[in-house]
């Protein structure tokens, strides 16, 4: 895998302030992202996973720079772009596009296929004549093989699989670096979804993209991802390559989304770990480890300590006390394998 880091996200947190009263004044906020840190190489796809309003799509925003960050340093192809202007940033914004998880409501209905792929290559200049524009409106039909007489119809006039081949066409008009995924097949069929995954893969060998995997199917990640963080309540609890983490989880809050995923085989059966309790409100997140109140290991500790994300011998980052433990007293280094999964 190429070492080139193209992405890179430090501390980065977003609270969102909830108003009320006569004047409007601030009384509370949502952590939606407290403090989470990676990196993105050259070519390589990770996978941002856990619970909904865990943050992970508010992570996703934030370095697509949609909207304000709380604080934090995000640094895309060696440059700062957190604390940019939004007339300095425009020229870098063509690196990192985005793929939404409606193929529907992120097109605009009153434009045609042509139009809306021809719209970020006019923005960014990429087009030298308008011959040029359309070779490349047809390159990218092309490459999201969709035919190219289709660029004359409206969003409408196709499916949803197909439509979302169009969201990808347009995120690869400006010739990005970065893909953004947020979510991009959980509202299509199964079958389509395959044919979609597959798609990005694809491209992503064909253009060396690197990727940013928003996902809560855990099956779906297995499948085309090569590194996975993990996030609870704001925070990233776990990150480790695809054969690691699924093979050996190292977290709790890991171990039970593993052991929700339903098995191929049904000879096979495998514990099933049901967390207990509700999760809880990011206005007001728990003291110590933020999974300690449905943790089924939890210490006293947990309760008190917040638990650095810390790598082992290996580079597998987790953040549980459990692992300050002798190996031979920590439960999560004493259990089989999860049979889920065949590694790819």
């Amino acid at each position: 895998m190429n070492t080139k880091k193209v992405l890179e996200v430090v501390d980065l947190k977003k609270h969102f302030p909830i108003r009320g009263g006569l004047f409007g004044t601030v009384q509370a906020h949502v952590y939606a992202v407290d403090g989470v840190s990676f990196h993105l190489h050259k070519g390589e796809t990770l996978a941002l996973v856990g619970e909904s309003g865990c943050g992970k799509s508010t992570v996703g925003k934030a370095v697509l720079r949609l909207f304000p960050l709380t604080s934090g340093q995000v640094t895309l192809d060696g440059t700062r772009i957190d604390d940019m202007a939004p007339g300095t940033l425009r020229p870098l914004r063509r690196k990192i596009q985005v793929v939404f998880q409606d193929p529907f409501s992120s097109l605009n209905p009153r434009m045609r296929v042509r139009d809306i792929l021809a719209e970020p290559i006019r923005n960014f200049g990429l087009a030298k004549d308008s011959a040029d524009l359309e070779k490349r409106v047809g390159d990218l039909m092309d490459k999201v093989r969709l035919p190219r007489d289709a660029v004359n119809r409206w969003p409408h006039e196709f499916s949803g699989g197909q439509r979302q081949r169009i969201g990808i066409a347009r995120a690869l008009a400006a010739e990005p670096e970065i893909i953004v995924c947020d979510e991009a097949v959980s509202a299509l069929d199964v079958s389509v979804k395959a044919q979609i995954i597959n798609l990005l893969q694809d491209l992503q060998n064909e253009l060396g993209l690197a990727m940013l995997f928003i996902s809560h199917d855990l099956a779906i990640v297995e499948h085309m991802t090569h590194r996975v963080a993990v996030m609870y309540l704001g925070k990233i609890v776990e990150v480790a390559e695809k054969r690691t983490l699924f093979g050996a989880p190292r977290h709790p809050y890991t171990e039970a989304l593993l052991s929700a995923v339903p098995v191929p085989d049904p000879t096979v059966t495998r514990e099933r770990i049901v967390l207990q309790g509700d999760v809880p409100s990011p206005i007001r997140p728990p003291s110590g480890c933020r999974f300690h109140t449905r943790c089924p290991y939890v210490m006293d500790r947990c309760k008190k300590e917040e638990p650095e994300l810390r790598a082992d011998a290996s580079g597998h980052l987790a953040a549980c006390h459990l692992h300050d433990l002798p190996d031979a007293e920590n439960p999560l280094l004493n259990k089989p394998p999860p049979t889920a999964f065949a590694m790819a």
